[in-house]
């Protein structure tokens, strides 16, 4: 089974882009600070639909987004992420974050849209060929 997570969009305004999307009738469910990795994300939701979530990527360093870089991932949570990213590489796809943690994995759509996968629950033991696996590209 997969569940749909959330759809990642970086901004470069973060009080700007919640008061935007409280005006569409969102709000707020949780946010995440990193001091090391110098990133804030916010996550929204309507009211009743907390399924349904923007995660807005918000890096305390300037940068210009160009060619789309604003759009980030779409994210989904997966019974068995090992499994998932054999039978995607099976049918010809890159693991370009491959599940070395048991826990999370980027592929790419044929288009280069990005989709994060997720293992539902606690993360998997480590096994190979996952844990030495090396990313092959960006995520």
């Amino acid at each position: 089974m997969m569940k749909y997570l959330h759809t990642m969009i970086r901004v470069t305004d973060l009080d700007e882009t919640i008061k935007f999307f409280e005006l569409l009738g969102l709000r707020e469910t949780h946010r995440h600070e990193n001091e090391k990795g110098r990133f804030t994300l916010v996550f929204l939701a309507p009211p009743g639909d907390e399924d349904a979530k923007v995660e807005l990527t918000y890096n305390w360093d300037p940068e210009e987004y160009t060619g789309g870089r604003n759009f980030g991932h779409l994210a989904y949570r997966v019974d068995d992420i090992y499994g998932l990213c054999q039978k995607l590489m099976d049918n010809g796809v890159t693991i370009n974050r491959p599940p070395r943690d048991g826990h999370m994995a980027f592929v790419r759509t044929p288009d280069d849209i990005s989709i994060e996968l997720l293992q539902e629950g606690d993360a998997l033991p480590p096994q190979e060929p996952w844990a030495s696996m090396p990313n092959t590209g960006s995520w």
